[in-house]
């Protein structure tokens, strides 16, 4: 061979990203010895690092391929390469894999948890495989990352499987480049690997196979059962027995809010609920999400399992256990069930149990039994929740399969710890340009929730850069604001008003920040530069994501007794009735579903704002139409009347979902204000017309979206990129018609894929102004020195 072909290179490349614990090194050296390359590969804490020697043609064909043909669990967010002096003879003839070693700044991205591979699957019910039915088979392409790292870089001895010395087989294999297992570092057969309980009072059952029988039939006894996962502890129970989703309710003290359920396989999943293509494709994903679908009708369900809800939490099994426990074993006698629900072991507004200490202490009290096992969780780490829209995720709740996968900011910073809201609370830590927002944690209503705050934030520190800086809300009463300022010590803490995070955050998960937007932040409740209670809120913002002008927002109403109006939608459609001048007679629903010292109370508190804030909330303008429409006066969880606002709309006859009949309009004015008081008194004449409560819940989403329409072109210019962001925007209805009618109006709109547009996306908001804060401050003492 001749020509500049034949001419022998020498290139090092550093890849950074999801790179480590999904089967890279592997994957590079069955790439380079391919193509009769020589060289090395190994990991540091930083990102893997390659050096290949060969024909010019052959080392660009291995750069192509690097990024072309990567394994399906790598990510890779940056990769570059430099050329070196050709060694003769490259010292070695071949490619290895090198140790691994540790490396200054930026730490690599950490994989997330990933649901046991079809291959897995297939060795698991394989009798003449020698990991048949252990429920803690895995590879490299599957099972535990995230929550049993304990530092970088990701190596067996760094993780909580140290402790689990391997056999001679499965050494082999983990040593074996060519093998399925190389460098899984869960790997473990049943020689070597954790073991599997069944704890039923003071009596255990060992073995796997008699620890899953065991709990098979404590469910098929209406029993309920607590389950060790991969990122904590489940409670279970048969989920078409009404009295033990009844009990595993009252147990939880879990209210009316829905349990998601665990099925077979996508062939039960389908007799339980309408499944199509897309949804199908992100139930079996790797991330084996809850997805929230639609019930059927005759699905063999408990009504308490989602009392009065036409929507379910379906999932599929993510763990070799999940697989094991909803499979009949040969020679099975006893009923195997084929669904159960399963839930977070704990009760309401508290942080899952995960370790063995908390399951000794909570357990009891919400389960009769225990599936156990002695694998350590170091990071615990929830299901995530996702609905489908169009095809595509809205996240609900980011959690396991997801977190910590980081989102790149497009630019440099410090490591800032962004300590996000007070519900559904993630927190973020930035490291150089990417952004890793950690698992949900949950509500921080409670001192267990915080100490599990402060914990998760611990552990991931370890694992990321130590920050220089922190990024809180605004409130000053929320308790994420409180433990930041009191751990910040002399470090800049940055509050970042809640509605402006909202909208940074989808700029930077569409690695957009720095553009012009106009975002419509809808949501329950936010505090305001002004002290107000914010929610309604149309924000520009220019080239400097970090700033913004209040352009448009709901006109203000009392807000009675503060959570105690959210608790009570029926009070805040007496403050809309009464912004709009109507009078409180019974024929309203809203004003007989309280007493009359309730009334009095109320029209005492509005008259002279005592006990009253202002409010501009879109959220709680939804509690009301729905109170007012005889949906839900008191509501048992966040967002609840909403919700059931939102499954009434959609029971609406066609003609009058598209907005034909009944017509309501919510007014925008020349200044940028949604002015509600004439929908509600559209509201109550049609409603005293006689006017069906369907229709009119479905004139009223079309009536905000039309608003949103309206006042987005009023403050902004054709073309120009619109964000809709918000709990309120988890409504399907409403953001399908938001984005159809903004899209046909010429504007680019950007909705959540990645974090929750509920508060579970406000920490990376957070941490992407304070990271952009920060820059202008290094730029401005440039300047000035």
């Amino acid at each position: 061979m001749s020509g500049p072909s034949a001419r022998i290179c020498r290139r090092r490349f550093t890849v950074v990203g999801v790179v480590q614990g999904v089967g890279f090194r592997p994957f590079v050296h069955r790439v380079a010895t391919g193509l009769g390359l020589t060289g090395f590969v190994g990991n540091d804490s930083a990102a893997v690092f390659i050096e290949v020697q060969g024909p010019v043609a052959a080392v660009d064909e291995f750069a192509q391929r690097l990024v072309a043909d990567a394994p399906p669990l790598a990510t890779i967010s940056e990769l570059s390469a430099a050329e070196l002096s050709a060694q003769d003879g490259d010292g070695s003839g071949c490619f290895y894999i090198v140790a691994s070693q540790s490396a200054a700044g930026a730490l690599t991205a950490i994989p997330p948890d990933i649901a046991t591979c079809d291959a897995c699957v297939r060795e698991l019910f394989e009798p003449a495989d020698r990991r048949y039915r252990h429920p803690f088979i895995t590879c490299t392409d599957c099972g535990p990352r995230f929550t049993i790292i304990r530092e970088l870089p990701y190596d067996r001895p760094a993780t909580t499987m140290a402790g689990f010395r391997m056999c001679a087989r499965c050494d082999a294999e983990y040593h074996d480049v060519t093998d399925r297992r190389f460098h899984a570092q869960p790997v473990a057969c049943p020689d070597c690997g954790p073991t599997l309980w069944f704890q039923d009072g003071p009596n255990r059952t060992d073995g796997s196979d008699a620890a899953v029988t065991a709990a098979q039939r404590a469910l098929a006894e209406s029993r309920i059962v607590a389950i060790k996962g991969i990122g904590g502890y489940h409670v279970s129970c048969a989920a078409g027995d009404d009295a033990a989703v009844t009990a595993l309710r009252r147990r939880k003290a879990r209210g009316g809010k829905p349990f998601a359920i665990l099925v077979r396989d996508l062939d039960v999943a389908r007799r339980y609920a309408e499944i199509d293509d897309h949804e199908a494709a992100i139930l079996s994903s790797r991330q084996r999400p809850i997805v929230l679908l639609r019930r059927r009708r005759d699905a063999p369900i408990a009504d308490a399992v989602a009392p009065g809800n036409p929507w379910i939490g379906v999932l599929l099994p993510y763990t070799p256990v999940h697989h094991l426990l909803l499979a009949p074993a040969p020679g099975t006698a006893h009923r195997v069930l084929e669904s159960i629900v399963l839930t977070s072991a704990n009760r309401s507004d508290e942080p899952i149990c995960y370790s063995a200490q908390d399951a000794a202490q909570r357990l009891p009290e919400l389960s009769d039994a225990v599936l156990d096992h002695d694998r350590p969780i170091h990071v615990p780490c929830d299901d995530s929740v996702v609905r489908v829209v169009d095809g595509r995720e809205l996240p609900i709740r980011r959690s396991r399969g997801f977190a910590p996968l980081p989102v790149d900011l497009g630019r440099d910073g410090p490591a800032v710890l962004a300590v996000g809201g007070e519900l559904k609370n993630t927190f973020c830590l930035t490291d150089g340009r990417r952004a890793y927002c950690s698992a949900h944690i949950g509500d921080m209503g409670t001192l267990e929730t915080l100490r599990a705050f402060e914990q998760s934030v611990g552990q991931m520190s370890t694992m990321r850069r130590s920050p220089t800086r922190l990024a809180a809300d605004l409130h000053p009463s929320y308790l994420t604001r409180g433990w930041a300022e009191r751990n910040a010590g002399a470090r800049p803490l940055d509050l970042v008003q809640h509605h402006h995070a909202h909208v940074v955050s989808l700029l930077a998960e569409h690695g957009r920040l720095g553009e012009p937007i106009v975002g419509v932040a809808f949501d329950g409740t936010g505090f305001g530069t002004d002290g107000a209670v914010w929610g309604g809120e149309i924000l520009a913002l220019g080239t400097d994501s970090r700033r913004f002008t209040r352009v448009g927002h709901l006109a203000a109403v009392p807000m009675p007794g503060g959570d105690a109006a959210v608790r009570n939608p029926c009070r805040m459609a007496l403050s809309h009735l009464w912004s709009a001048g109507i009078e409180w007679t019974p024929d309203l629903a809203s004003v007989r579903a309280l007493s009359s010292s309730e009334l009095r109370l109320l029209n005492s508190q509005f008259g002279s704002g005592v006990g009253c804030v202002s409010c501009t909330s879109m959220g709680r303008l939804f509690d009301a139409v729905a109170s007012l429409l005889g949906v839900r006066h008191t509501i048992e969880y966040e967002g609840q009347a909403a919700i059931e606002l939102e499954y009434l709309a959609e029971t609406a006859a066609p003609a009058s979902a598209s907005g034909a009949v009944p017509a309501l309009a919510l007014p925008v004015t020349a200044n940028g204000i949604l002015d509600p008081a004439p929908l509600i008194r559209d509201i109550v004449a049609q409603l005293r017309a006689g006017a069906g409560t369907a229709e009119l819940a479905a004139a009223f989403h079309r009536a905000v979206a039309v608003a949103v329409t309206d006042i987005v072109a009023q403050v902004s210019v054709s073309g120009q990129l619109v964000g809709l962001t918000g709990g309120v925007f988890q409504n399907v209805l409403l953001l399908r018609a938001c984005r159809s009618l903004l899209e046909g109006s010429g504007f680019e709109v950007l909705v959540h894929r990645t974090v929750p547009p509920n508060d579970g996306g406000l920490a990376l908001g957070q941490a992407a102004v304070s990271v952009l804060t920060a820059r202008d401050e290094q730029r401005a003492m440039i300047e000035e020195g």
